[in-house]
């Protein structure tokens, strides 16, 4: 772990302190892609990583964030929570509409409006890790704070589990 440098990372290192908050964006040398990657990479399990989740609203094309922790997201519920049909990103389209590539998709940041829903399994724990804009940078922050930075609404967007 290292401080940041890619000019993204720090972009959102600005962003954070502009809306006063002192978490430090930090890098590693392997990927954080994905949830496994970044727990490893940090040491936390893979519950307290923030992932985003990136679908395309029909109706409209805006682009579709879901931040969640371990969880697989209920696409049956997203579809209701954001009133109509979604359907998978293509990398093309996540990059244009949140301005970050796949496996770095930070809940900040994004140039344009999104729809964003924050799994409310997140707040479980007193500190979560949220992806940076690259494929190697996270930050930590309490789910309160990333409720507060987003302005986004707790919502269920997990999949139940299978009944035993």
């Amino acid at each position: 772990m290292k401080p940041a440098s890619h000019p993204t990372a720090l972009r959102l290192q600005a962003l954070l302190q502009a809306a006063g908050h002192d978490a430090a964006v930090v890098e590693f040398d392997q990927p954080t892609r994905t949830s496994a990657e970044a727990a490893q990479a940090i040491g936390c399990s893979v519950a307290e990583i923030a992932k985003s989740v990136v679908f395309r609203r029909r109706s409209d094309g805006r682009a579709v964030v879901v931040a969640c922790g371990d969880q697989r997201v209920s696409e049956k519920k997203v579809k209701a929570l954001v009133g109509g049909p979604i359907e998978r990103a293509e990398a093309e389209f996540v990059r244009q509409a949140t301005g970050y590539a796949i496996g770095g998709v930070s809940p900040l940041g994004q140039p344009g409006e999104v729809i964003l829903l924050l799994d409310a399994l997140l707040q479980r724990f007193a500190t979560v890790w949220a992806a940076a804009g690259t494929p190697f940078s996270v930050f930590p922050l309490a789910p309160a704070d990333l409720q507060r930075l987003t302005g986004a609404p707790w919502a269920d967007v997990h999949q139940e589990a299978p009944a035993a």
